[in-house]
């Protein structure tokens, strides 16, 4: 059946590593893997995080204060401003993914300061997510989708591509999904659409890719996170799944426009030439409701709120050269080139007191919003509130030894970060930062045979540095880039069907905090601060024996607090980073009935602490997750029942608690879908 043979392979070793290109994961220095379109369709993903709940070293979590995915990775966050698309950051939409129109979704797990630049949101230092646009294969492709989720949720998809001209030259490739209605918590209601375009043609030596997209999202009456209020002993137990402790005046609305342009030329068959051109509008609203809780025996909370309009206009550039040379013996891949980005954002707020009495186990609903007391300047019409102007320019060789056996890569990047920040009130010019750093990187791989491999990196993470703001003697100070340093050793096997991985690393970031100035008392704010991460990670994925596959494998972190204020917190884990991670993914193909699959899945998370302290504790979770598909030809047509329920007994647990703040997981959710091809 052709649709079960296109969607076999779903998480691959390898992906896009920025400046060094596509790469097979077995050949790089680096742990990287891909998870591919047709898990995205069969597990009836709905965002990016819901993707990348297959992984074992990502764990996901909301902004602060909004509905936004966080994703965490090796102790460390990543935005979703600081995810990329084909390896250019600014041009993903901020808070929500939707990931119908993705081929890819790609994970690179450490510090990539050399590989993608520093991101322009100050994340991505634990790793990096890249997502890969769709574009027409050289199968013809029609194929419509319905899906249903619980309690109220429907939505559909449909997926065109098509190739034309003389040798295929011309690709055409467009989707659009769509969804809307109550979620499984109750009274939150969400929305989605997206609209995409992929347009491509190619010759013997050129090749030229336009992508053109449109997201809107939308969450109404949404459940937030919660605050923990000063001087509890303990974190509160969680309320019933489905319990929805939000207001209904909350809301947020996201519109973006984005795309991009790439060009890449064959100067010769050892020098490829390409460039990339990105930009993203975008036009967001909301009004956000933070619930804090006070106390945990009763429950009883506070709700405060705020309005934030929020606007993006980005651009962003790549271009470079690879060239492949041979010096006697050694072979040469040399990488040169440079990126660039520009962010404006246009942003306001405003918000009410008084705060609205509550309970986190029996809340009380209001019908609207405090009167907003409190607003900037503009809060109607945001004028300019932050730019940021980044540049760089890197080189690299590759060079492969004894019949490509060993390979050792050495490089670096030099980064330039500017950025401008403006007043609310009068959108003056308040702050100014400009600052040029080098980061190094070198990888050795050594293949023991052609299906194994052992590796080394040594590389930084960059972000920009801090400034230093409240009642403090330095104020307005602004402090050079964050560095994070990154030591990783691992191996790696794979035979095409089966791949797996295993990766000890150590990473150690700066943290700014707050100190007395010994003769004076008053306080000064400092980069003193460190975080050491130190961690094993451990992925396999693929066909164990024909019919049986697994995706899967487990995160094991030791996030220690260095050199806090006076030492109080030296050797506390950080806030919000569990001890280990497991994920399983286990997936049978049915041997008395063809074309039937059954899947389960697992995932667990260890206990995290909401307190630099460690006296509040969050306790581990698991989830387990059950699906089935059905794929069979109806009229000579191939078609796809999928059935699935994600937190199969209906467990409660606190997701998350990275930022001091928690975040409740979802209820028991079913998810049924029927595609067909045309």
């Amino acid at each position: 059946m052709r649709a079960e043979r296109r969607d076999r392979m779903e998480v691959t070793s390898g992906g896009q590593l920025g400046a060094l290109g596509t790469k097979k994961g077995l050949d790089v220095p680096f742990n990287i893997r891909s998870y591919n379109s047709s898990l995205i369709l069969n597990q009836q993903s709905q965002t990016l995080g819901q993707v990348l709940q297959n992984d074992p070293s990502v764990r996901t979590t909301y902004g602060y204060g909004n509905f936004s995915e966080l994703f965490i990775i090796r102790g460390f966050p990543v935005y979703s401003d600081d995810v990329a698309i084909d390896g250019l950051y600014g041009i993903v939409p901020r808070q929500l993914v939707s990931p119908q129109l993705y081929d890819q979704v790609q994970v690179l797990n450490g510090a990539s300061a050399f590989l993608n630049g520093s991101a322009p949101g100050g994340t991505a230092i634990g790793g990096n997510i890249n997502l890969i646009f769709k574009k027409a294969g050289n199968t013809p492709l029609t194929r419509v989708t319905g899906d249903y989720t619980s309690t109220g949720q429907g939505g559909g998809a449909v997926d065109f591509g098509r190739r034309f001209g003389r040798d295929k030259a011309f690709g055409v490739r467009i989707n659009v999904a769509g969804m809307s209605g109550q979620t499984s918590v109750d009274h939150e209601t969400r929305h989605s659409a997206v609209v995409g375009g992929a347009f491509d043609w190619h010759n013997d030596t050129t090749r030229v890719v336009v992508d053109m997209n449109y997201q809107n999202q939308g969450v109404d009456w949404g459940r937030p996170a919660i605050f923990l209020g000063s001087g509890l002993r303990r974190v509160p137990r969680p309320p019933a799944p489905s319990r929805n402790f939000g207001q209904p005046w909350t809301y947020v609305d996201l519109n973006y426009i984005f795309g991009k342009l790439s060009i890449e030329h064959d100067f010769s068959s050892n020098v490829l030439g390409y460039v990339d051109f990105g930009g993203l509008g975008s036009n967001e609203k909301g009004m956000y409701s933070t619930l804090t809780v006070n106390d945990v025996a009763t429950g009883a909370a506070t709700n405060a709120n705020l309005y934030v309009p929020y606007g993006q206009t980005n651009e962003s550039t790549r271009g470079g050269l690879r060239i492949h040379v041979r010096t006697g013996p050694v072979k040469h891949e040399i990488n040169l080139g440079g990126t660039s980005v520009w962010e404006t954002t246009r942003t306001a707020y405003s918000f009410g007191f008084p705060y609205y009495a509550s309970n986190l186990y029996a809340p009380t609903y209001y019908r609207s919003a405090p009167p907003q007391t409190f607003a900037s300047a503009y809060v109607n019409d945001p004028k300019r509130q932050a730019y940021v102007r980044m540049y760089s320019l890197f080189f690299s060789d590759t060079m492969s030894f004894f019949d490509d056996r060993v390979a050792l890569t050495a490089g670096f990047r030099y980064q330039n970060l500017t950025v401008n920040g403006y007043s609310y009130n009068t959108a003056a010019r308040t702050t100014h930062y400009s600052q040029g750093v080098i980061t190094p990187v070198v990888g050795l791989v050594v293949h023991p045979t052609r299906r194994t491999s052992i590796y080394f990196n040594r590389i930084e993470g960059l972000s920009q540095g801090p400034q230093a703001s409240g009642a403090v003697v330095n104020v307005g100070q602004i402090f050079p880039p964050y560095r994070t340093l990154q030591y990783e050793i691992g191996a790696k096997y794979d035979i095409g069907t089966l791949s797996a991985s295993i990766a000890l690393y150590q990473m150690s970031q700066p943290n700014a905090m707050n100190v007395a100035d010994g003769s004076s008392g008053q306080q000064i704010f400092t980069v003193n601060g460190l975080q050491k991460n130190r961690g094993i990670e451990f992925n396999l994925n693929g066909q164990i024996v024909p019919g049986l596959r697994f995706n899967g494998g487990t995160a094991i972190i030791d996030a220690d607090q260095k050199r806090t204020a006076r030492g109080a917190y030296n050797g506390n884990r950080a806030i919000g980073i569990p001890g280990y991670t497991i994920n399983g993914n286990l997936e049978y193909d049915l041997p008395f009935l063809k074309g039937a699959t059954v899947v389960g899945r697992v995932i667990q998370t260890g206990h995290q602490w909401a307190n630099a302290a460690n006296t509040l504790r969050v306790p581990n979770w698991t989830r387990w997750d059950l699906a089935a598909r059905y794929t069979f030809l109806a009229g000579h047509k191939p078609m796809t029942v999928r059935f699935g329920v994600n937190n199969l007994a209906n467990s409660r647990y606190w997701a998350s608690a990275y930022g001091g703040y928690l975040m409740e997981g979802l209820p028991r959710t079913f998810q049924f879908s029927l595609t067909t091809e045309f």
